[in-house]
């Protein structure tokens, strides 16, 4: 814009023309005059020629070329450069907007904080805050919703109790109204006090693959309950019928007949679906020194589950519990309960007890496996129901469920089980009779290896003669726990019933963890690294951060192999201290003294010994070993314990945080009889042969990200290698 314009020269005679500049204070009034008035009349030039100094003309002038340049749409820089007039006249318009949003809004509380106080003339109660529309509308969802729970359910009623759920008798209100679905519903009065059950590690269900969410609705409880109910009642037949149902085998083992048993108890959806499915059926009877409750509290809590059977049972957890029953005698207890056997088994599991005053339940997973990472596990997912039917007799009844869910509960086979179960009797001086019958339906659905096939089709891997020897074994170490003083052949360094049970405590943790890391559990991912023979060397790796173990990665290796010599000679081979060096690479041919040994059976090999190498040079290591064995199997776990932590665990003070790391031997007979058995009720000695799963584990790396790195490996691989070769030397079976 310019800022001056031309002036008319007096002089005539001059042809050049003078350029007068107005001063800013002259162009700013000029400009602030145009804002206001774009034709100022004569009086307002002549005021305006007054105040700047300058001719009316001029100001004349200077008007007329500002409507020029504002015709030509080049307004003066400070009224259009970057919109500073319409900015300006936002910002107002903006002020005045926020003013009236702001007396809306405190007209609106004031009206809410009015609508409060306001009450219906009809019913006398506040009006509804929602819309009777949308009310409506989540009224219809809700329902869409529940009609599609009846239906799923309806057909679960109708599959497993064949009938359709409109057939089904009506459920009584005082039933439903009575359960008490508490998680907390059992209390410690049924624990025998002459009992320490202190030994059960009770972590064992804290390291699951998953966790197990609450799956059961209301309207499925009932159907379940009265699954569990008809569980328990063929269970009773089960246990208490003999010829036609159950007849002896030639080697004394009971044989359902499998015609006899579809004609009395007839169900819907029973024939055999698949191919590869088959039955696995057994029933067997012990005496077994633990009073009925103790055991019954102990069947019914999965950590004390997987404590009592270590060597079966590798996790159990309970995911939901349904109804919490009487206190004391467990009576109405209803559990829903998930377990994964070894091999891998996983179930849904109701427990239950009689007395119709209270009715109890929960949810829980459990794990099953055989002790070699060659036999693959089964999976369920069963109901456990307790009932006491007369004075000191209690019925434990488990059934499968098919419990479809989009979760991680999904099971990997259609394995089941059929109505099983327990009946357990109170016998006088604290001991208690069981009858237990396993009744399985099991889908093979990846070929079974050679070595465990007689084994598999004996029904002795998870049969009850199985079940109960081992939960024999673990009753007669809790009893001898609580011997006083010390046996004849204890000797050594456990002075005191505190030392000896800090040791024994010790040795249990050790085998349990032992048993959870040998099998094929679904946790463990085994590879295999050589062919030492048909099954190769297997590893696979395992972060450990739990007290009571070493920190870092720990590397896993085992191999399974067929000795032809009868279980109970290979047991007593590895459990005689005087012949480990001829199979302990470490040992490097020393020697070792028993310096303490604890029995924990009626049986010579169960017990727990502490080894010390003589000229070994290693003064401050020793060797914890536990050696187990019943009827069905024998364990030989060892860990090596520096002095100090010896120490510790003499004076009696609790070992939960020394850091134990075993390895050991699982010894099995291989299922087939012997030239000239005709009884089974040892095994061990009645088979030709056994079957030996060597273990070892090793702290890789302390670092809890270091990963498998060959040479690792291989120092596992020439270790279980060499040891494999010395122990097929020392039992004179070089070319097995």
């Amino acid at each position: 814009m310019d800022s001056g314009d031309e002036q008319d020269v007096p002089n005539s005679q001059s042809r050049k023309k003078r350029y007068h500049r107005h001063t800013p204070r002259q162009i700013q009034e000029l400009e602030s005059l145009f804002k206001v008035c774009l034709h100022p009349d004569e009086k307002q030039r002549l005021q305006l020629s007054r105040d700047l100094g300058l001719e009316p003309r001029q100001i004349k002038k200077k008007i007329g070329f500002l409507c020029e340049q504002n015709r030509k749409g080049t307004v003066f820089a400070s009224l259009i450069d970057s919109g500073a007039w319409q900015g300006q006249q936002e910002r107002a318009d903006n002020c005045l907007l926020r003013a009236e949003n702001d007396k809306i809004r405190c007209e609106n509380i004031a009206m809410r904080e009015a609508l409060k106080n306001v009450i219906c003339p009809s019913c006398g109660g506040p009006p509804p805050d929602d819309d009777s529309y949308f009310d409506e509308q989540k009224l219809r969802m809700d329902n869409t919703k529940l009609k599609e729970e009846l239906d799923r359910v309806s057909n679960l009623a109708s599959k497993y109790l064949g009938r359709p759920l409109t057939q089904l008798p009506p459920v009584q209100p005082v039933s439903i109204l009575s359960l008490d679905l508490s998680a907390g519903g059992y209390g410690d009065a049924g624990i025998s006090p002459s009992l320490d059950l202190d030994l059960l590690c009770r972590s064992s269900s804290s390291a699951f693959p998953f966790q197990c969410p609450s799956t059961v609705s209301d309207l499925e409880k009932p159907l379940m309950v009265e699954m569990a109910t008809g569980a328990m009642e063929e269970v009773i037949r089960l246990v208490q019928t003999d010829e036609p149902l159950w007849v002896k085998s030639s080697d004394g083992r009971d044989i359902l007949q499998l015609e006899t048993y579809d004609s009395m108890f007839q169900r819907l959806g029973r024939q055999l679906k698949f191919p590869d499915t088959r039955i696995e059926a057994s029933r067997d009877s012990a005496l077994v020194i633990m009073g009925a409750m103790t055991l019954i509290d102990m069947f019914m809590d999965a950590s004390k589950w997987v404590e009592l059977f270590p060597t079966i049972v590798s996790k159990a957890r309970t995911i939901e519990v349904l109804a919490a029953g009487m206190a004391g005698s467990r009576s109405g207890s209803l559990l829903l309960v998930m377990p994964v056997l070894k091999p891998f088994q996983l179930n849904i599991n109701f427990q239950t007890c009689y007395h119709t005053d209270m009715f109890n339940g929960m949810q829980m997973y459990e794990e099953i496996q055989v002790l070699s990472p060659v036999v693959p596990t089964r999976e369920f997912c069963f109901l456990r129901y307790c009932q006491q039917i007369e004075p000191g007799m209690w019925v434990v009844a488990d059934v499968s469920v098919d419990y479809p869910r989009d979760n991680q509960l999904a099971l990997s086979s259609r394995s089941r089980r059929l109505p099983s179960g327990y009946l357990i009797e109170e016998m006088p001086n604290g001991y208690t009779k069981l009858t237990w019958v396993e009744h399985m339906e099991i889908e093979d659905k990846n070929p079974i290896h050679i070595l465990f096939r007689d084994l598999t089709n004996s029904g002795m891997l998870f049969g009850a003669q199985r079940w109960l020897a081992a939960l024999q074994r673990m009753c007669e170490r809790f009893a001898c726990l609580n011997i006083a003083g010390l046996p004849a052949r204890d000797i050594g360094v456990a002075p005191s019933p505190d030392g000896k049970r800090s040791m024994m405590k010790l040795a249990q943790r050790m085998l349990s963890s032992f048993c959870a890391n040998v099998g094929a559990s679904n946790g463990h991912q085994w590879n295999t690294i050589s062919g030492l023979n048909d099954v190769g060397v297997r590893v696979t790796i395992h972060k450990t951060t739990d007290a009571g173990q070493p920190d870092g990665v720990v590397l896993n290796a085992a191999t399974s192999m067929w000795l032809p010599i009868s279980s109970e000679k290979v047991f007593g081979f590895f459990k005689d201290e005087r012949t480990r060096s001829q199979w302990d690479v470490l040992s490097n041919g020393n020697t070792v003294q028993e310096v303490a040994h604890i029995t924990n059976g009626s049986h010579p090999g169960n017990c727990i010994s502490l080894l010390r190498g003589l000229n070994s040079g290693q003064n401050t290591m020793l060797i914890l070993q536990e050696c187990c064995t019943d009827a069905y199997g024998s364990v030989v776990v060892y860990s090596p314990v520096d002095l100090p932590a010896i120490n510790i665990v003499m004076s009696g003070e609790d070992p939960s945080y020394i850091p134990i790391l075993p390895s050991g031997f699982t010894i099995l007979p291989d299922g087939r009889a012997a030239a000239g058995a005709s009884s089974s009720s040892n095994p061990m000695v009645g088979s030709s042969g056994s079957l030996l799963t060597v273990a070892f584990q090793i702290l890789m790396s302390s670092l809890p990200s270091a990963k498998l790195n060959l040479e690792s490996v291989m120092t596992v691989n020439n270790l279980i290698g060499t040891t494999v070769q010395q122990i097929k030397s020392a039992l004179n079976c070089p070319d097995i």
